[in-house]
């Protein structure tokens, strides 16, 4: 029964989006994610070149 409401949200969600919207959503999310990515390793390297510079 599961798996046939999640086929069926997956093709309601098609049938809804047009192929513009899917590619805008997953541009959008993959945008965020890259700007988190890269804040997270720009804190990350400046912490690591801070503890190496007070040792």
């Amino acid at each position: 029964m599961k798996k046939w409401s999640l086929y069926s949200i997956t093709f309601l969600s098609l049938l809804m989006l047009t192929s513009c919207e899917a590619v805008e959503t997953i541009f959008k999310a993959g945008m965020w994610w890259g700007i988190i990515l890269v804040v997270a390793v720009i804190g990350l390297l400046l912490w690591l070149f801070s503890r190496c510079k007070n040792s």
